[in-house]
């Protein structure tokens, strides 16, 4: 079949005309030889609101599913008005050197616990088929009905469908599964290569109040969360806690009533089936196919959720009802072509290929075992995309952003409550938006922080009697600004964190360092930039010896032993503290210089940024952590906050601060390279900073390290066997610090000059990559041979001046014209017009 080209997108192709939905094997697929046991076997699927975890079994198949607004509990105020109270003691106890007094009296400075994400349920298909593992069944049996060598489990990134085919008794079987963002659905074909052989029932549960009715064709989930959850890490008696509704109360003759409580939200699931050359039938609240050919099943789902400041809701069922209602008339062909349309623009605006040896062939869970003993490019390659898949999957505009998990979670008390946790997580999620070019999978982000700004201007008022906003180390669906904690159930170095908000504005600027949109500059970032500043200048407080700190301050999520022997988490000017308002301010800066506005604000801005405390070197040669020259109580850390000025931050670089860049890397030595996923991510990304490729890939490939959930471990990180970052447990921050970090070596735009393979490893020795974006506004295309640059291409979106590091060296054309560069100390520099693509030759 030849590859069709519309709007200039390819349609994929497909390997049988016959079987016109079965996928190809491409190198952008994960692929299995069994169906998964475990929920991270499963592979994810989604359109930013929906989610599905598709397991493939073939006896009783089950797609785990998410809503992205299913929260427990409701708006409330979280503020503590007593912390104002305590701060100006908190501040005595830690200028008089008194810091485990400072954390006590920290602690009644805190607010309630996040909400939790919650699953809405399960779709179950019971077929009464042989269900087993493949392989162990044909060792046992091999002539078992139920052929393993046919059995394939697969998620093609390219077109964002998961795939289940096996045979049985002679007959091929084949489901796709695919979240539909234009149709606002779940979309599952099932078929066969035997006409009349679909037999299976199909019920549909969930672990939270639910009440199903079944008619027609349709099934009908109506739930209501709990009120309040409280987190996983906290004993509790009463963990969950329901209002009194009673759904199973409501009257059959109404099967479309919806329970509405202003205590909680409810939700819905409404499923058809589409059956072909069958029968449906519906009864005991489930649904009996019989006969078919083919069944096509849509899913909708829906929350009562009407915004984080809304105490009545909407509906669920009466959303649900005309999601499907659209979708009566179309084809699978028409939804599966919608579905492509919409996403494959956005996948393949990124390639990437970093050489291969030759293992697509083999399972994915068998590549990421032996990833060790022969590291394989094409794994790292898919790692990168599975990424970019991932945010698409669970970021788009509208939607919530991707927390702590995305969009997938499977338990009512999930870890850490799968919130945003905005210390760092919720900021790497976003890392790889711009430089992998999805722009637009960072708008939900905006949305949070705007939300955020309106409870956390009450925050600061309240708590800390400063202006502006501000916010913690948590937030939910609530936009809780408050400091978590339970009211003193906290300890202060996750707790008592104030300044997230800096750290997400962060995130603001790149987006318009990127994409140069003076609007969303002056409307949207700009204002919210600004009120996290003016927390910040409130915040700081006069150090005694000419300097502004902030006071109390915490590195997060680590503690210190003074020279007294003293261990405690409350102190002030930090590293990390410091490296973000100093950063905030330069982006503060540059805004307010592009927008041309509030000369008093800039001036307040600048006398306060050259007042800042510095960073400092310690006795070991390290960035210091703290105020004073102290040790981490766990000197492997898996946090390194204090590195936030060399990333995500500019503040560090080799140029301009030549001995805080070599504390950075002597930092990263002390720390280790060996640490929670994520961790280990975050240090990919460092490493890639400094400019030390090896280290950089030594790190990436500790991250395939092959992880088992069910062994419990919760420091050693790697991934699952679906590629999911293992903290352990799951923690989606990890997979996209890893294509931030892959992209980080590629190319680097942060110093205000374009540098092309800064970081590229021995390992990676001839390759290429297409798309990624660099500040300034322009897409780069790189291709490698022997470790050396061959040619980029810059396509320049704004018509800005490009400045790449060369050297004299260094030839630019367009459209094989010779374009006239400028040299300045080391850097080419040449004009650009919009749209155009340029040629770039070095050496």
């Amino acid at each position: 079949m030849v590859e069709e080209v519309k709007y200039g997108i390819p349609k994929p192709v497909y390997e049988n005309v016959d079987h016109p939905t079965r996928l190809r094997h491409s190198p952008l697929t994960l692929w299995y030889t069994q169906p998964a046991t475990t929920w991270t076997e499963a592979l994810p699927v989604g359109n930013g609101r929906l989610g599905a975890m598709v397991f493939g079994s073939v006896a009783t198949e089950r797609l785990q599913l998410n809503e992205d607004t299913l929260w427990s509990g409701h708006p409330k105020d979280c503020d503590n008005p007593a912390a104002l109270q305590y701060l100006p003691l908190v501040r005595e106890a830690v200028l008089a050197g008194d810091y485990a007094r400072a954390d006590e009296l920290s602690k009644h400075m805190q607010g309630p616990f996040n909400q939790s994400y919650l699953p809405l349920g399960d779709l179950y298909l019971e077929f009464g088929a042989p269900d087993c593992d493949p392989a162990q069944a044909y060792r046992e049996n091999p002539l078992h009905p139920f052929n393993p060598l046919t059995y394939r489990r697969a998620l093609d990134l390219d077109t964002a469908v998961a795939e289940t085919t096996y045979t049985a008794d002679g007959i091929t079987f084949t489901r796709q599964v695919f979240a539909s963002a234009p149709d606002n659905a779940i979309v599952m074909r099932l078929a066969c290569d035997k006409p009349g052989v679909l037999n299976f029932t199909i019920r549909i549960d969930s672990p939270l109040r639910h009440h199903v009715t079944a008619w027609g064709n349709s099934l009908l989930l109506r739930g209501q969360a709990p009120q309040h959850v409280d987190p996983s890490y906290l004993q509790s008696e009463n963990p969950v806690i329901y209002t009194s509704t009673d759904l199973t109360d409501e009257t059959e003759k109404n099967p479309l009533k919806s329970v509405q409580s202003v205590d909680s939200l409810t939700f819905a699931a409404l499923l058809n089936a589409r059956v072909t050359g069958g029968t449906t039938t519906a009864e005991d609240n489930r649904l009996r196919i019989a006969g078919a050919d083919e069944v096509i099943l849509l899913l909708c789902m829906a929350t009562s959720f009407d915004g984080a400041f809304a105490r009545q809701g909407v509906h669920p069922v009466a959303r649900v009802t005309p999601m499907m209602a659209t979708l009566h008339d179309k084809p699978y062909a028409a939804l599966l072509q919608a579905h492509l349309d919409d996403y494959q623009p956005l996948f393949r605006r990124v390639e990437l290929d970093l050489g291969s040896l030759d293992k697509e062939h083999l399972p994915t869970d068998r590549r990421i075992r032996e990833f060790q003993a022969d590291p394989d490019p094409a794994l790292v390659s898919l790692l990168f995309q599975y990424g970019r898949y991932l945010l698409i999957a669970s970021s788009r505009p509208g939607t919530q952003p991707a927390n702590l998990q995305g969009l997938w979670n499977d338990m009512v008390r999930p870890p850490w409550s799968s919130n945003w946790t905005t210390n760092i997580n919720t900021q790497m999620n976003y890392w790889p938006a711009e430089v992998a070019n999805l722009a637009e999978c960072h708008l939900p982000l905006f949305d949070l922080i705007r939300s955020l700004s309106v409870n956390g201007a009450k925050t600061a008022r309240i708590n800390y009697g400063c202006r502006g906003w501000c916010s913690h180390h948590n937030a939910d669906l609530w936009a809780q600004s408050a400091p978590v904690g339970n009211y003193g159930g906290g300890q202060p170095m996750w707790a008592n964190f104030p300044l997230s908000g800096p750290w997400l504005c962060f995130h603001l600027w790149e987006h318009y360092a990127f994409g140069g949109d003076v609007a969303f500059l002056r409307d949207v970032a700009y204002p919210l930039m600004k009120g996290a500043a003016e927390f910040c200048l409130d915040w700081l407080i006069e150090d005694g010896k000419g300097r502004l700190v902030t006071c109390p301050a915490v590195s997060c999520e680590n503690a210190f032993v003074t020279a007294d022997g003293v261990t405690a988490q409350t102190s002030m000017a930090t590293a990390q503290d410091m490296a973000l308002i100093a950063q905030h301010f330069d982006n503060c800066l540059a805004a307010a210089e592009v927008l041309d506005i509030d000369d008093d604000f800039v001036a307040a801005v600048r006398a306060a940024r050259a007042r800042l405390y510095p960073f400092k070197i310690g006795r070991k040669g390290d960035l210091q952590e703290w105020y004073e020259d102290w040790d981490s109580t766990d000197p492997h850390h898996r946090h390194i906050s204090h590195l936030i000025g060399l990333y995500p931050g500019a503040l560090i670089t080799e140029d301009a601060t030549p001995d805080l860049f070599a504390a950075c890397k002597r930092t990263l030595d002390l720390r280790g390279d060996e640490s929670t996923g994520w961790s280990m991510a975050w240090k990919v990304n460092c490493w890639a900073r400094l400019k030390d490729d090896d280290r950089a890939f030594k790190v990436l490939s500790q991250l395939f390290t092959p992880v088992d959930a069910r062994e419990g471990n919760w420091e050693r990180g790697g991934v699952y066997p679906n590629l999911f970052d293992a903290h352990p447990p799951f923690q989606i921050d990890g997979n996209f610090g890893a294509t931030a970090g892959i992209a980080e070596m590629l190319v680097q735009s942060h110093r205000g000059v374009i540098e092309l393979l800064p970081a590229l490893p021995a390992a990676w020795p001839n390759g290429s990559v297409k798309g990624l974006r660099v500040r300034g506004g322009f897409e780069v295309g790189l291709a490698w041979r022997d470790g050396k640059l061959q040619e980029a291409t810059i396509r320049s979106l704004l018509r800005n001046e490009c400045r790449i590091v060369g050297g004299e060296g260094v030839t630019v054309t367009y459209d094989r014209t010779p374009i006239a560069v400028q040299q300045d100390d080391g850097v080419c520099i040449f004009a650009t017009e919009a749209g155009k693509v340029y040629h770039v030759k070095v050496g």
